[in-house]
């Protein structure tokens, strides 16, 4: 446990791995967009046009990419440790599959209705999760999720129960795209609300706001001397992280047009702390990157073996917990930090 607590503590690691061949400083972030930044969102606009058999796999990477930056807010850049985040995804993809159930079925405010939703149930769990150390809110926020996911099947009425909730008829998004078979509109639905909440917390977490975060998450009991008011900080967080978790499911809900059980669930909590893991806490590209790895190896290895594939998913993180701290990121900020100090030049501070 403390390993991979280790492993998502984004700075303290990561940066002095990364800075060990040269030390380099680095920089508040200015808001400008590097080359790399340009490639990386240009890559599913690629994929859409190269790989159509694939659009549905896309829109689930997208999605819980989405998810996993919504995890990232509070984990790597608060501070705030969850294995509960999938009661606001789920509580959002309930708020949109019932919209839509019961003849609601416009695409944006759905999404606004589920954001709302769990904004408000992240807001209020907030006074309960942001007292305590580590392992408290460990434990209260997974205490939350099992409670939300044995509601939800009790409320079997309304929610479906292990069946799931059925009859969720989606509009035409913007009154001209209707949801088809092959997942066009729902892979160019889930980029573009990825790629504008993205941008949004881009903004954030280069603010005076997220760098209140960092500094909470690197000292806490030293911020109230500079004026900060740290439980409201990481309230505010915490319920915006929740609204985002909850657009994510409503995300889902609405292009599969069907609301399971499992979007409740604890394992879908522990596959986004693995992500992260993955890609690297503490950068909202670690999220995504960490998000797409996970998804393209389990659709791989599952196709190889359905049955073992798991085993392979854990050696994959014992590999990226042990030799690459800072996951997927850490390893490309410790390649550049190598590479120009072959060239003789002082790195610049990478994309978040």
């Amino acid at each position: 446990m403390k390993m991979l607590m280790r492993s998502l503590r984004p700075a303290a690691s990561s940066d002095k791995a990364a800075s060990a061949p040269a030390p380099a400083r680095r920089k508040l972030p200015d808001g400008r967009w590097h080359p790399a930044e340009f490639v990386f969102w240009l890559l599913p606009v690629v994929a859409f046009l190269a790989l159509p058999d694939y659009l549905i796999l896309g829109s689930q990477i997208l999605i819980t990419g989405l998810f996993a930056l919504s995890l990232d807010l509070i984990l790597g850049y608060a501070g705030i440790v969850s294995l509960g985040h999938a009661a606001f995804f789920g509580l959002g993809a309930y708020t949109a599959g019932l919209l839509a159930a019961h003849g609601w079925g416009e695409p944006l405010s759905g999404l606004m209705a589920a954001a709302a939703m769990a904004g408000v149930a992240g807001w209020l769990c907030s006074f309960l999760v942001v007292r305590g150390g580590d392992l408290t809110r460990l434990m209260v926020t997974l205490g939350i999720g099992l409670m939300l996911f044995e509601a939800a099947n009790k409320a079997a009425f309304l929610t479906g129960g292990v069946d799931g909730l059925s009859g969720v008829a989606m509009d035409r998004l913007l009154g001209m795209f209707e949801f088809d078979l092959f997942g066009k509109t729902a892979y160019l639905y889930s980029l573009a609300v990825t790629f504008v909440l993205f941008l949004l917390l881009r903004r954030l977490t280069q603010s005076p706001f997220g760098l209140s975060l960092r500094g909470i998450r690197e000292g806490g009991r030293r911020m109230p001397a500079l004026g900060t008011d740290v439980p409201r900080r990481l309230r505010t967080v915490f319920a915006l992280s929740a609204a985002i978790a909850g657009i994510a499911g409503a995300l889902l809900a609405q292009t599969t047009q069907f609301v399971g059980m499992d979007v409740l669930g604890f394992p879908r909590s522990a596959e986004l702390l693995v992500m992260l893991v993955l890609g690297g806490a503490g950068r909202l590209y670690g999220a995504l990157a960490g998000a797409a790895l996970f998804m393209i190896a389990q659709d791989v290895l599952a196709g190889i073996n359905p049955v073992y594939w798991q085993f392979w998913i854990g050696l994959l993180l014992v590999v990226m917990v042990l030799f690459a701290k800072g996951g997927v990121m850490g390893a490309v900020d410790m390649a550049r930090v190598r590479l120009a100090a072959r060239t003789g030049q002082q790195p610049e501070g990478g994309a978040k």
